[in-house]
């Protein structure tokens, strides 16, 4: 089981987040903020930050849902097609606006930035699923404080609101790589046709990377039906990638 690191408070506009720092070692070394996917903090994610910690970076994993308290775990396989169940997980995703968001990375940026020996002059987001939206906003909405912003198999990018992630891509300092899976309904070629627009316009360094014939969650092992082990081995080359050229791991 992986480290589940070291149990922090952050506080945000709206209270405490629980959130959990991990690390290695006491040289300085860029930070990395990990947003969870719908389903939690939880040992899968864990695995990710000690990952990451191995790679260089201090990690902070915050739990985005504080707002709903000690809320009990959805069943990852049932989920979907519990009506109730489902209700109550939509819920918890449309708590996240924007303006939530907001106040909350600038929380956890600042939570993250304090720790011991991180260098508060790189700091990077990545994060899955759901998280991939928050990492894109994040950036955009903290531009002074995110180098780079990676998003894993990230719903919710691009809509019809006037809140829209894409239509931020002006307020873009950070580097963006946007992973996507082929078989999504939540990033659809259309989607990925205007975030590129709306990227290129905003002359962002970015890269959008099709996984072909992959489903969303393929990077997670403990999403069923959607875990790819090739493509996620994939997603940790890129990731690792990604983040050395920017952030100096």
């Amino acid at each position: 089981m992986a480290d589940a690191g070291e149990r922090i408070e952050v506080r945000t506009g709206d209270g405490i987040a629980p959130a959990w720092v991990h690390r290695s070692g006491a040289e300085r070394r860029p930070g990395v903020l990990l947003y969870m996917d719908a389903y939690g903090v939880r040992p899968s994610m864990h695995a990710v930050a000690e990952r990451l910690v191995g790679l260089g970076y201090v990690v902070l994993l915050p739990n985005v849902f504080y707002r709903a308290g000690d809320y009990p775990p959805f069943d990852k396989a049932t989920v979907w097609s519990d009506p109730p169940e489902r209700a109550r997980l939509m819920a918890l995703l449309a708590s996240l606006t924007p303006e939530r968001v907001g106040g909350d990375a600038r929380a956890y940026l600042d939570a993250l930035a304090a720790q011991p020996g991180v260098r508060a002059d790189r700091l990077g987001v990545v994060g899955y699923c759901m998280g991939g939206r928050l990492s894109f906003l994040t950036a955009a909405l903290h531009p002074d404080a995110v180098r780079a912003a990676a998003s894993f198999h990230g719903g919710g990018l691009v809509t019809d609101a006037p809140e829209s992630p894409h239509r931020l891509a002006e307020r873009l300092k950070a580097s963006v790589y946007l992973a996507v899976a082929d078989e999504d309904r939540s990033c659809t070629p259309e989607h990925q046709g205007a975030l590129a627009a709306a990227l290129g316009a905003a002359h962002v360094e970015y890269r959008i990377e099709l996984y072909r014939g992959k489903r969303h969650g393929f990077a997670v092992p403990d999403h069923p039906g959607a875990y790819d082990e090739g493509a996620a081995a994939r997603h940790w080359r890129r990731l690792e990638a990604f983040f050395a050229e920017t952030l100096g791991g």
